[in-house]
């Protein structure tokens, strides 16, 4: 028998599941990210507070995040977690693809989202290349590009949509699109023109 596990699941009927980071290591490097984050859900309440928790060690205490709403489809003003409250808001403006943390005594941290859906092959790159001190590339552009290399989501479409939209044409043995048949030579009688 074959299991699937959906990993939109909110996360209070999976509590024990530890937050899926992958965070750059200490360097003089400066980057767009801090790294990356791979919730279970979109369910922004049951995702934050085990985010923070991980955090609180290397980074120090989370008081407050910034989403962008379009990712997000409920937007708590606060999160309750270990201890403390964490302050939610939203921005339109923010890059939809990235998670804001701050801390009152640490700074600031940029972190790329990586939606719940995605395949482990993709959320694998993705995490590991927002971790890459020193990196220039953006959230959005980290996102464009996994989805342009056509790896990126879970494909939800059927084998016929698949095979409508694969683009390629039936080729001949010689590497040419096949309906007419087509010799790799001139055969006595054909004229050229």
């Amino acid at each position: 028998m074959t299991t699937l596990r959906d990993l939109t699941t909110p996360r209070d009927l999976a509590p024990e599941l530890p937050a899926r980071l992958s965070l750059t290591p200490k360097t003089t490097l400066s980057g767009q990210l801090d790294g990356a984050w791979w919730p279970y859900s979109r369910d922004l309440t049951a995702e934050l507070a085990p985010l923070a928790a991980a955090l609180d060690e290397p980074w120090g205490r989370i008081t407050r995040v910034t989403v962008n709403p379009t990712r997000w489809p409920v937007i708590p003003h606060t999160v309750p977690a270990a201890g403390h409250t964490l302050h939610v808001g939203w921005f339109t403006e923010q890059d939809p693809d990235k998670l804001i943390l701050l801390s009152f005594t640490m700074g600031r941290w940029d972190l790329l989202v990586i939606p719940p859906e995605t395949e482990p092959a993709a959320a694998a790159r993705l995490m590991a290349a927002a971790a890459i001190p020193g990196s220039v590339l953006k959230a959005g552009v980290l996102m464009a590009n996994e989805t342009a290399i056509g790896r990126g989501m879970r494909d939800n479409r059927s084998p016929e949509d698949n095979w409508e939209d694969e683009g390629g044409a039936c080729m001949s043995l010689y590497g040419r699109p096949s309906g007419r048949p087509v010799m790799p030579f001139p055969v006595p009688g054909d004229t050229w023109r």
